[in-house]
């Protein structure tokens, strides 16, 4: 359904032309047909690797592909003959894919065969071979769904009044029986779990969403990771397709879709916690997107993020105040959604504002004090009294004498928020990935896992399902390639924290290292990721080692390595100081020196656990020492 005006994108603006045209040398077509492309390609950025960008000039300078720009994609001409009408989408994390036969892969499989091609004069049938093999999408969501449609009824083939029941029973809006035959909405025999498809652009289902029915309605989705399909409601006669308004949950979609509203509806599949790129492509045919994700902080910062992705010339927004709740709650609220729509707003100039532009925001941020304040620790009560939580966009710095537990202290802290859905980015330079996981899993679990290997299975399938990310380095690295890799996960995966642990290991290896004062090196590395947690409002945690002090003396924010931007720079530092290290009776504690949100500061006792590696207050321990003891949630 999304194909045909897909493909009718036609508009390029003549910078984007020049511009691109520019950087791969070869005429751009303002009109290409893409019905004669067996592969079309989208580019949403030129930010490519030199290499890669080389090779790709040759390529399409020798095939005189038209090109056409989109919102978030532009199209090219085609690279794989697989017989396809419709592929690609090239984004600056250099990811391609196919919505017709699903390809996809790293833009790097796709280089390969453009320079073998280069040099044979011919296409490979064996390297197009390897390259397919390498992007094969797999069958497994068909088989997933074709089962399902076996063991499940369509809600649409109930009578009315079976059908209002199953809606009432989900706490679901009142809808028309075509609402529900429109998004092919499904239901098991025991009437406890409803199923709805995802369809990507072209139509086809590549996932789905589950509403069980437990104490509370839960909604699952199914790839719980990057699916590329949406719930697309096409409400009313007369359609605006060039207007479409974008939430975040089933229950939203349906609110929307019994009122007459005149546009057309987007459900995302994985609701606030990301975007994935491989949606934008389903938002193309759209000039205007209305967000529409709810009142609070959260629903807010995801509203801002997402727009970055989705062009912030096209985004409104539902501004986050008392009267507009989420479309669900205001529609019980009987308020007027038509109306609410149409006063969304555009989001301002990303340099010029005024206050009756922050007017809004202001009052958000005073009807919503306690969630303003960020998500609240569960294992550090004291740490929600002093920093009153962990908010985006701010920059922590934590130090604390070599083997005082720095980075055991960090895993549970980013673990913690990770439990409670803060998309987290780990860079450990020091000790290997495996290390660091199997530490955390330790910490989640809450018993020494080793002695409790017939429960590793269950700790570890809810660890794998934490939005936790890990990045592949181990000693020195470069910044340039740091600051790449957490600007691709970013944006690829919606990240909310990143953690680099520690920033020494990116001081002294560059090509004029031998030239450069570590000092000023240290600082350029500190206003580097000042700027990206502030640009891309992601909050940035960086561990940097003490100055060398004397051991009788407590570490003071002066005490920090390097000059003076890291704590300039810094909203929050947070100091672990070891009195075990000069005296018997010494203590360990956590010191918060600096908190430019509240001020307040002040310390919290650090007692260490060793069955389960956390520092975090607990309860007593229980009879059974084999039963896991969870932190204390008071």
């Amino acid at each position: 359904m999304f194909t045909k005006h897909y493909l009718q994108i036609r508009t390029v603006s003549s910078q984007f032309t020049g511009l691109l045209a520019q950087s791969l040398e070869f005429t751009v077509s303002r009109t290409p047909d893409l019905r004669d492309s067996p592969l079309n390609f989208e580019l949403r950025s030129l930010q490519l690797r030199s290499t890669a960008l080389t090779q790709l000039r040759t390529h399409l300078h020798k095939s005189n592909s038209g090109l056409e720009a989109g919102f978030t994609v532009t199209l090219t001409g085609c690279l794989l003959s697989t017989g396809c009408n419709n592929t690609g989408l090239l984004t600056d994390s250099r990811f391609f894919m196919c919505h017709e036969c699903r390809h996809s892969g790293a833009w790097d499989s796709l280089v390969r065969l453009l320079t073998e091609r280069k040099k044979n004069k011919s296409q490979s049938t064996k390297d197009l071979e390897v390259l397919l093999k390498e992007t094969s999408p797999g069958r497994k969501m068909d088989a997933i769904w074709g089962q399902l449609e076996k063991t499940t009824r369509l809600i649409s083939s109930f009578p009315d009044d079976a059908i209002k029941n199953i809606l009432k029973t989900f706490k679901l809006p009142d809808v028309q029986s075509k609402v529900i035959e429109q998004i092919g909405m499904r239901v098991d025999d025991a009437k406890s779990a409803i199923y709805i498809p995802l369809n990507n652009a072209e139509g086809k289902t590549v996932g789905f969403k589950i509403l069980r029915l437990n104490n509370e309605i839960e909604e699952e989705t199914v790839p719980p990771v990057a699916c590329s399909g949406v719930i697309l409601l096409q409400h009313g006669r007369s359609l605006k397709q060039d207007t479409t308004v974008i939430v975040s949950s089933v229950a939203d979609a349906l609110a929307l879709a019994s009122c007459k509203t005149g546009h057309q509806i987007v459900c995302l599949p994985h609701g606030l916690t990301s975007l994935p790129q491989q949606v934008l492509p389903s938002l193309e045919q759209y000039k205007k997107l209305v967000l529409w994700f709810g009142n609070d902080v959260v629903c807010w910062d995801a509203a801002r993020n997402f727009a970055k992705k989705l062009g912030e010339n096209r985004c409104y927004f539902v501004r986050p105040t008392e009267k507009q709740p989420s479309p669900a709650l205001a529609l019980l609220q009987n308020q007027d959604l038509k109306a609410i729509i149409t006063g969304a707003q555009p989001i301002w100039h990303q340099a010029i504002t005024t206050f009756s532009t922050l007017r809004q925001d202001v009052l958000s941020d005073l009807q919503n004090n306690d969630k303003v304040q960020g998500v609240k620790w569960k294992r550090y009560p004291a740490l929600n009294r002093i920093l009153k939580g962990h908010r985006r966009g701010e920059f922590t710095v934590l130090t604390g004498p070599t083997g005082s537990g720095k980075t055991t202290f960090m895993s549970e802290y980013s673990l913690d928020l990770a439990v409670q859905g803060v998309n987290t980015l780990w860079g450990s330079f020091e000790i290997r990935n495996a290390r660091l996981a199997r530490t955390m899993l330790q910490q989640m679990a809450g018993i020494p896992l080793d002695s409790h290997l017939d429960q590793f299975d269950n700790w570890a399938d809810k660890f794998e399902r934490l939005p936790l990310y890990f990045m592949t380095f181990h000693g020195q690295q470069p910044i340039k390639v740091v600051m790449e890799a957490v600007e691709h996960a970013a944006y690829v995966h919606d990240i909310a924290h990143v953690i680099i642990d520690n920033v020494q290991f990116m001081i002294g290896v560059s090509d004029d290292a031998r030239h450069v004062d570590r000092f000023w090196k240290q600082d350029a590395i500190v206003a580097g990721f000042r700027t990206f947690a502030t640009k891309t409002n992601c909050h940035v945690t960086l561990v940097i080692h003490p100055r060398k002090e004397r051991d009788v003396e407590d570490l003071t924010i002066n005490s920090i390595f390097g000059g003076a931007k890291a704590t300039q720079e810094a909203d929050n530092i947070l100091i672990i100081q070891d009195k075990r290290l000069t005296s018997v009776r010494g203590k360990k504690y956590l010191q918060i020196a600096k908190n430019r949100y509240s001020g307040d500061l002040g310390v919290m006792p650090l007692e260490f656990d060793k069955d389960s590696l956390s520092y975090g207050q607990r309860k007593k321990k229980p009879a059974d020492e084999g039963e896991p003891r969870p932190p204390n949630d008071s």
